[in-house]
């Protein structure tokens, strides 16, 4: 039976994202944009939720492709809050059209989303050796300092606790505990 950090024994979609992609470096926009967004829709509830619904939040989203949902208007906001596939918060659904928006404009100043956001830790990832799931802080001050640079362009559902999960699910921090099978191989 192989260790798992402990966060995702849980459910099946926490089990087959742990293993497959929490922690992995990740450089492309278009998912960078998806972790983005989803890891907002998760704040005050449970990560197992949101992956419950992702495959909804990918169809409901245009595969969350930033230059079409930076273009939503009313009316698509409307039928998003009508999705029952989805998370139906107002608050964070018109955050995901605001930061398509800022998503665009940072692609435009840096290149990609990715040249930006990796700049944070320097290009490549930090490596962390917790030993158990509790040593892990839920913020670091790269990630406030993240926080407030996305706050400052405009970013919504940015806080300091959403951006160190981004960088956690994205790969930017390797905080797989040591005894799990994932630690070595991301």
């Amino acid at each position: 039976m192989k260790t798992r950090c402990q966060w995702a024994c849980k459910t099946a979609h926490e089990e087959h994202y742990h293993d497959t992609e929490w922690g992995v470096p990740l450089h492309d926009d278009q998912l960078l944009f998806e972790f983005l967004i989803l890891e907002g829709v998760q704040a005050g509830l449970s990560w197992s939720t949101v992956l419950a619904k992702r495959d909804n939040y990918r169809v409901a989203f245009n595969n969350f492709d930033p230059r079409i949902v930076a273009n939503y208007n009313e009316e698509k906001i409307e039928a998003l809050l009508q999705n029952p596939g989805i998370i139906r918060n107002k608050l964070k659904v018109r955050a995901a059209v605001t930061n398509a928006k800022a998503f665009l404009k940072v692609v435009d100043e840096f290149g990609s989303f990715d040249n930006y956001i990796w700049a944070f830790v320097d290009y490549k990832p930090i490596v962390n050796t917790w030993q158990t799931w509790e040593e892990i802080p839920a913020t670091t001050p790269i990630s406030e300092a993240m926080s407030k640079d996305l706050k400052k362009r405009g970013f919504k559902f940015v806080g300091p606790t959403i951006c160190y999960a981004h960088m956690q699910a994205t790969g930017m921090v390797n905080d797989h505990t040591i005894d799990c099978f994932r630690y070595n191989e991301v």
